[in-house]
Order: C-alpha cells, then sequence, then structure tokens
C-alpha cells in the first residue's frame, strides 16, 4: 500500500546524502591524502611493533614497551595528552625456553608453542607420551598414578582444520544474513571430558599436549593464567601431532624431550591503554568526543602483524595525518590503543567502566560522539559494517564515496563481533569497525605463529590511515553526533559535514 510518510522519510534520506557528499571538504581530503602518501610515517611505526619489539603480549615487558612508544610517538606527532592509563590485570608472562623434541624411534624436531600463561615444567621432560584419547573417565581414573610428571596428549587425531575464511563483505555478490536468532540453551560440555580434565590436573601431569587446528605448520595458540595447580601446556602442529598418534595407535615405541620455561611478572596489578587527543575548536562542540582506535596486544608466537600492528599503525598515522595537515575539528578526536583485547576486550571495557558506562558517567556518555575501530582483516579498508543501522548507512555511504578513489568499495547493514567497538556498544554508544580483506586471515593468521609482516603491504596501512582519518573527520566536523541505536537521532542527524 501507499504510504506518503515512508516516501517522505525516503526522500529525506536521499537528501541527506546528497547534501552530505556535496558539502564534504574534498580539500581537506586532498590534503590528507597527499600527506598520507608522499610523507608517511607507516613504516618506522610499523617496523618498531613488528620487528624492534615483537610479541606483545598484555603485561608483558614487551607490551609496556610499545605502550611507551605509542605515547611517545603521538607527543611527538603534536598531539594532546598523549599518556597511558592504567588498569588491572593480573599476572604478566613470558616465554623463556622451549624445546619440543621426538627423539625415538628418530629424531624429529616438533613444530609447537606453549600456551600463554604455561607453568614451567619441573625441567626437560623425556618420556614416552601417554595418549588418553578414547579412554573413559573412569579408565584415566585408574591410570592417575601413572599420570604423575607424565607427557600427556589427551586428545584423538585431529580431522577437522580450519580451512575456510569468512566471507568479504565488500564482495559485489555477497548478502548479509539475517540477524543472528535467540541462543538455545545447553547444559556444557561433556562430563566425561570435564572429569577427565580434573584427574589429569590433580594427578600433576609433566606437561599436556594439544594439537592446533591449522594445517600445513600454521600453529594457533592463544593461553590463559590457570593459576596454581595448571598443568605446563603445548600447542603442537596437528600433523605432529596426529603423527606421534598414529605411532602410538600402532604401538610404535616414540619418546619426547619437552621443555617448558615461562616467567610469572606480578608487577604493579596493572595493564596500560595509551590514549592522546587532537582538541576540537567549536566552542559548543569541543567537549564532545570522536574516538578512533585499536588493540595493541598480540600473542606471543608471532609479531602479530595483521593482529593487530597494522591497526595500532593505521590510527597512529592517522592521528598524525589529521595533525600534520592542520586540521581544525569541532569536536575533539581521541585516539586509543587497547592492551588486553585478546584476553577479552579488557583494556577496552576497563576504560569504558571508568569513563562512560552506568549512572556515575551519564554526562560523559552524553558528550561522546562515536568510537571507529580497527582490528579483524587486513589491507585496505573497504568499508564499514553498520552494525544494523539503517540511520547510519546514508551518512556513512556519503563519506565512503570519495575513499572508492583509493580502493574502498562499500558498507554493509551486517555487524561484526568480537573486537573492541562492542565495549562502546555496550555502553549506548555507537562503535563501528571497517570491513578489511580475510583471504587467508581465519586459515593462515588470525593468532598463529605466521602473522607476520608478509602478511601484508605497507601501502594498505596508508591506505587504511587515510581512511580513518577521513572518516573521523567528518565525524567531528558534523553538526549533529552520530544516531545512536533505539532510535536515537534520526538519518539526518550526522549527515552535514561542517565548515
Amino acid at each position: 500500500m501507499y504510504k506518503p510518510s515512508l516516501l517522505i522519510a525516503g526522500c529525506a534520506a536521499i537528501g541527506v546524502l546528497v547534501h552530505a557528499q556535496s558539502t564534504a571538504d574534498r580539500d581537506v581530503l586532498a590534503k590528507m591524502r597527499a600527506e598520507g602518501t608522499e610523507r608517511s610515517q607507516v613504516g618506522p611505526v610499523f617496523d618498531m611493533f613488528t620487528v624492534d619489539i615483537g610479541p606483545r603480549l598484555t603485561g608483558s615487558p614487551a607490551h609496556k614497551r610499545a605502550a611507551d612508544f605509542a605515547r611517545d610517538r603521538l607527543a611527538a606527532d603534536g598531539l594532546t595528552n598523549a599518556r597511558l592509563e592504567p588498569w588491572p590485570f593480573a599476572r604478566s608472562w613470558t616465554l623463556e625456553k622451549l624445546t619440543l623434541e621426538m627423539v625415538e624411534p628418530r629424531y624429529l624436531p616438533l613444530i609447537g608453542y606453549a600456551e600463554g600463561w604455561s607453568p614451567s615444567t619441573a625441567g626437560e621432560i623425556v618420556a614416552a607420551p601417554v595418549w588418553l584419547a578414547g579412554k573413559t573417565a573412569d579408565e584415566v581414573e585408574a591410570m592417575r598414578d601413572s599420570l604423575k610428571g607424565a607427557i600427556v596428549m589427551s586428545q584423538p587425531i585431529l580431522t577437522n582444520f580450519v580451512r575456510r575464511d569468512r566471507a568479504d563483505p565488500s564482495a559485489p555478490d555477497y548478502q548479509s544474513p539475517p540477524p543472528p536468532a535467540g541462543r538455545s540453551g545447553g547444559r556444557g560440555g561433556n562430563p566425561d571430558t570435564q572429569r577427565i580434565a580434573r584427574v589429569t590436573r590433580e594427578a600433576g601431569i609433566g606437561v599436556l599436549l594439544r594439537p592446533s587446528i591449522g594445517e600445513h605448520g600454521t600453529v594457533f595458540v592463544t593461553g590463559r593464567d590457570n593459576g596454581p595447580g595448571a598443568a605446563p601446556s603445548v600447542v603442537l602442529s596437528a600433523e605432529h601431532y596426529n603423527m606421534i598418534a598414529r605411532m602410538l595407535e600402532r604401538h610404535v615405541p616414540v619418546e619426547l624431550r619437552v621443555n617448558v620455561q615461562g616467567k610469572f611478572y606480578e608487577g604493579d596489578g596493572h595493564a596500560y591503554n595509551v590514549l592522546a587527543e587532537l582538541p576540537g575548536t567549536d566552542p559548543a562542540l569541543k567537549d564532545e568526543v570522536v574516538m578512533i582506535g585499536g588493540h595493541l596486544d598480540s600473542w606471543h608466537t608471532s609479531v602479530g602483524a595483521t593482529d593487530n600492528a597494522d591497526g595500532a599503525t593505521t590510527v597512529i598515522e592517522a592521528m598524525r595525518i589529521l595533525k600534520a595537515i592542520g586540521a581544525r575539528p569541532r569536536r575533539t578526536i581521541r585516539v586509543a590503543l587497547w592492551g588486553g583485547e585478546e584476553e577479552g576486550l579488557l583494556g577496552s571495557k576497563a576504560w569504558v567502566d571508568q569513563h562512560l558506562a552506568g549512572d556515575a558517567h551519564a554526562a560523559e556518555r552524553d558528550t561522546f560522539d562515536v568510537y571507529f575501530n580497527i582490528d579483524p582483516g587486513y589491507g585496505p579498508i573497504y568499508g564499514w559494517f553498520l552494525e544494523r543501522s539503517e540511520a547510519v548507512r546514508p551518512i556513512f555511504d556519503a563519506w565512503l564515496d570519495p575513499l572508492k578513489a583509493i580502493g574502498a568499495r562499500r558498507n554493509v547493514i551486517d555487524g561484526i563481533g568480537a573486537t573492541d567497538h562492542l565495549s562502546f556498544i555496550a555502553a549506548g554508544v555507537p562503535g563501528f569497525n571497517p570491513i578489511q580483506s580475510y583471504e587467508g586471515y581465519d586459515v593462515r593468521m588470525h593468532h598463529t605463529n605466521v602473522d607476520t609482516a608478509e602478511r601484508l603491504k605497507q601501502d594498505d596501512i596508508k591506505q587504511s590511515a587515510i581512511v580513518m582519518a577521513w572518516f573521523a573527520y567528518n565525524a567531528a566536523m558534523a553538526d549533529q553526533k552520530i544516531p545512536r541505536a533505539g532510535g536515537a537521532g534520526s538519518p539526518g542527524q550526522a549527515g552535514r559535514a561542517g565548515r
């Protein structure tokens, strides 16, 4: 049925889009492009994170060094109030030594990595591994005495490898999936599995070996601090784990040599976020905040090039570009580099709790405009996940349009999970993450031993920094803040970039 109200709303949205496109400051964009390509500082920053510093596990000395460098770099680029903000974090950890070898029936160095926060083994363990696959909890219980100090392999031969990356939402043929349905209940894991884990822990095993879900020597490694009494734990490449398991299955005598030595740092009980600002200039709007950011921490098995040294470099460079071209945003533009993302968005959650969440921070929440995050994926920014907000579609589409000349494609209505913008959405303020390349990302790079500089091109980081600077600038110049979820605001609120 014909509804005049729908026609009027549609025309209004189109009007906002055209107006936003016609008033966008293309001269500023041209300056950003020139600064970001001809005078880029992406190389020195990215190399510092990936070559000089390397892995940046949250709370480790390397992560603190990276945070100190980022703060000093932002200050040197002319940003205001470059600082570290502490937040509570328990123990940090570094891996000091790992020996992982098969010594019988032949010698072979094995591909594997200790999990993060693994306790140390009691020196070097040379023994036949104990394979528990297929055994019941009662059978494992009966073996309790023989498990003390043993090398234990608890899982069966792995066959379900990760072999597919996520879809590319910017591809022309991509179709957005329907909104996720509510999760149906369940009662947790297999009781036998839980009981076996409890028995092996109580028995005091020497080290636990498990297979990675990657192929071709790709080892996915994360970890957690399981506290006193936890067993040392190592992830093997699936091919090497399966090779040993098949030998045990055929009763071929196998002997391994394993030595894990990790170091715990009690420290001051804190980890750190890095923040700095480009102050706003409009007397009526300068206390409002547009924020860009990404996480600085990584896992310990590689240099975290795509997860997330490229993202951290992107936002540092975006702020440098804005300062270098003399941008005078109406709102304040703030940058943040989070710690603890890999352990559960801990750094961004801590910051949001301290500055935005709850009744105590209602005023700060009211003056907060939008957060632009960059994390999953690599390569150029193709567009943005709109977090199912139709209200922001014409705004973001207008801002993206002039960026198509440098590789942008389109925005999609979908949301994306498991990264720091979710901390902001949970507090009731808008948060967004860009679409980048995912080719090989889930299969080969994400949380693996091969997340290295070879995976990406520094020219792509230059592009993403220009895109991030442009979106931050437009949001900071708009007459109104970005529309919020639940009907707050309208498609017209943030459409016009002010002068």
